[in-house]
């Protein structure tokens, strides 16, 4: 059944107005999970690259959407994340951290030093600032954090160490954060192979860098359809950052994991 739906009128207006920042909002999961939480009448800050490709939310949502284009591995953007909600909103009840680079695909023994600063800086470093940033009005409203991570994190690829240390990072700072920010519910998520650009870039531009047999394997999700829609995982990011329990705080589990059947669709 979708939750959505099966939500009762006192828990769906418990929903109904949180204030929630979401980064990596305008494409595959961003935009599923931006979807699912404007559609429960919460207001949304949204971060993407490029402030065109979220001009259709705020359009779709009027009133519920502030939009915020960003240089992503420019530490800055967070404190205006959060300056945005409360400006607008007066409060911030949860955070979404989906943004990120798969680049650079390349192996240990090819390493470059600025490619993998990058890579950390995208991925770790401005996300960390925007944690901070949201951290005291999360405090205020025992507010929650959601962290996409990846099957990298605990899974090598050939080519693909920049992008699965920065997801292991992820994992270990939702323990930190569920030790030093207790007030708070921080959760890192595994999506899943999700039908999304960073697939289309497996195939198409980096599959030459990678060991044949994981190229091959991407390509005949694909072929065989075998790939989540954004929405499966999506809508499960959406829900755990309105009502997850502060028993997973600290957690590092898929999204279909059995202990997030309540988050999950039929």
């Amino acid at each position: 059944m979708d939750q959505s739906t099966s939500r009762t009128p006192n828990q769906r207006m418990a929903s109904s107005g949180k204030v929630i920042v979401l980064t990596g909002a305008s494409r595959g999961i961003g935009l599923a999970v931006a979807h699912y939480l404007l559609k429960q009448k919460c207001n949304l800050v949204a971060v993407a690259r490029s402030k065109e490709s979220l001009e259709e939310l705020r359009k779709q949502y009027p009133g519920q959407v502030q939009v915020l284009a960003a240089d992503l591995s420019n530490h800055s953007f967070g404190t205006e994340a959060v300056d945005l909600a409360m400006q607008e909103w007066k409060k911030l009840d949860g955070l979404i951290l989906n943004h990120g680079t798969l680049d650079p695909v390349k192996r240990i023994k090819d390493f470059e030093y600025d490619e993998w600063k990058n890579a950390f800086d995208v991925n770790v470093f401005s996300a960390i600032a925007l944690m901070k940033a949201a951290l005291p009005a999360l405090r205020s409203s025992k507010g929650r954090i959601v962290l996409t991570s990846s099957g990298a994190a605990i899974s090598a690829y050939t080519g693909w160490g920049a992008y699965g240390a920065t997801k292991a990072v992820f994992n270990h700072l939702a323990m930190t954060l569920s030790v030093e920010e207790t007030d708070i519910t921080t959760i890192s998520l595994r999506p899943g192979t999700v039908d999304t650009e960073m697939q289309r870039e497996l195939r198409e531009i980096h599959h030459e860098n990678m060991d044949k047999k994981d190229a091959d394997k991407f390509a005949e999700l694909k072929r065989s359809g075998g790939l989540l829609k954004p929405e499966q995982p999506g809508h499960v990011i959406a829900k755990l950052v309105l009502d997850a329990p502060r028993r997973l705080s600290g957690r590092f589990v898929s999204w279909n994991d059995k202990d997030l059947t309540d988050f999950q669709e039929a």
